[in-house]
């Protein structure tokens, strides 16, 4: 087990295939994101209300399409041991059922939007000014539902054929049809928020059509189906249970740390939205090493390569630990300053600066978590990431969550919790990583 307990060097045979797969990845993520700040700026200057409205929707269509990033993650590493094993054509098999798969579910969510738009925008308790213009969003919004999922498909059918490059080529390309559509439609056309919704459903039809040629041409270069054989839209679907699970989880602890920050008072509930916003984008940043595993243990393990799979492991770790100090160091020196970036309350900066203390500290750690996440998930050992996210989720963070609430615990005490919990992630992602039972080899 010595090489389970990686130590930094500066070279590994690995650093090429690992930074080849991660570059490209991270860019993608983070073109991720810019659909939603395109639509807030351009939104923003049309009224209070109208972002308001914007708001609303947008909260419920990021906790809506997150639970469905299993089409992406999932099919990343089932298509890469299926290369690993040298069978093309069921790679590309596993791609097109994904597709078909996120097609129906897309086809589902849309209908749902349609149809529960009023009942949902009023649940999250939009104003009387913001309830008109959150229901259009989120009606034309969900009409994107299919492209969105097809494209999320299609991005982990090229993971897992060990190519980011090209997924990051069509979210920048998708981005910028997105934001030249909306200034269009908005400003030119003066279709107000109707406009910038339609903008980013059509960039999504782009990135969706975009992904669907290049699933036709591996179709046809290996001589596999594009017709949907049901029995692999249901292995598809099986696959990505256990991880609908640990992204629910995953979002239940976030929507409970930000109600129970609201029930504080405005300084918390201020503060924490900046340190929270500053953790989310440096998760982007570190799952882009998750990507890169996600690929690279499948496909090892698909070639029947074990010493490999752990090898590669072992060196997205320490990379992860080394990203992960320094991305804690840039934060702990920038923290006194950067919440005033975001506010003049200076209640709220002094808040948000400790509370950027305790995010920088937890960095290498919720690196280790972040690698592991996709080592298992190449690995496909996806049941017993759900496990490891509902135990730490709900075994360890909600009891110490209820206690502070029950206490009238500050913010800090709330992050306390938040800190339980990412301790309790890594720990159980250790305790798996150090064992065999994830190295099972075969397609």
């Amino acid at each position: 087990m010595a090489s389970s307990t990686p130590q930094l060097r500066l070279h590994s045979p690995y650093d090429r295939e690992i930074i080849r797969l991660a570059v490209p990845a991270l860019g993608a993520l983070i073109a991720e994101p810019l659909y939603v700040l395109a639509d807030t700026a351009i939104v923003g200057h049309l009224g209070t209300r109208q972002l308001a409205g914007l708001a609303v929707a947008g909260i419920v269509l990021t906790a809506a399409f997150a639970i469905f990033n299993f089409l992406a993650y999932s099919t990343t590493g089932a298509v890469a041991r299926r290369l690993g094993a040298g069978r093309r054509d069921d790679a590309t098999s596993i791609g097109v059922d994904a597709g078909w798969l996120a097609l129906g579910l897309g086809v589902a969510l849309t209908v749902l939007g349609v149809v529960l738009a009023p009942q949902v925008v009023d649940a999250m308790g939009a104003s009387a000014g913001a309830r008109a213009f959150a229901i259009t969003y989120l009606r034309i919004s969900a009409i994107g539902a299919p492209f969105y999922l097809v494209s999320l498909a299609g991005a982990g059918f090229l993971r897992g054929m060990q190519d980011t490059r090209t997924t990051l080529v069509i979210a920048v390309a998708a981005n910028v049809v997105n934001l030249a559509l909306e200034v269009l439609l908005v400003y030119g056309l003066h279709t107000g928020i109707a406009g910038s919704a339609w903008g980013t459903v059509i960039a999504q039809l782009c990135a969706a059509l975009a992904y669907l040629l290049i699933v036709r041409r591996f179709a046809r270069d290996t001589g596999a189906r594009l017709t949907p054989d049901p029995a692999g839209v249901k292995a598809v679907a099986v696959i990505g249970g256990p991880l609908i699970v640990r992204t629910g989880s995953l979002l239940a602890v976030s929507l409970t740390v930000t109600a129970l920050a609201a029930r504080i008072d405005d300084v918390a509930v201020a503060a924490h939205q900046i340190a929270f916003q500053v953790n989310l984008l440096l998760a982007l940043m570190l799952d882009a090493i998750a990507i890169a595993a996600q690929a690279i243990v499948g496909r090892y393990l698909g070639a029947r390569e074990p010493e490999a799979a752990r090898a590669a492991s072992d060196r997205m770790i320490e990379l992860g630990v080394a990203a992960g100090v320094a991305i804690g160091l840039v934060v702990a020196a920038t923290a006194p300053w950067f919440p005033d970036l975001f506010t003049n309350d200076p209640s709220v900066v002094h808040l948000a600066a400790q509370i950027l203390l305790i995010v920088a500290v937890l960095q290498p750690l919720a690196a280790v978590a972040f690698v592991l996440d996709g080592v298992l998930i190449g690995a496909g050992d996806q049941r017993y990431l759900a496990l490891a996210m509902v135990v730490a989720s709900f075994g360890v963070f909600a009891p110490i969550a209820a206690v502070v609430a029950l206490s009238g615990g500050g913010l800090l005490a709330l992050w306390g919790a938040i800190a339980a919990w990412v301790v309790a992630r890594a720990v159980g992602m250790i305790g798996r990583f150090v064992g065999p039972r994830w190295q099972r080899v075969g397609a």
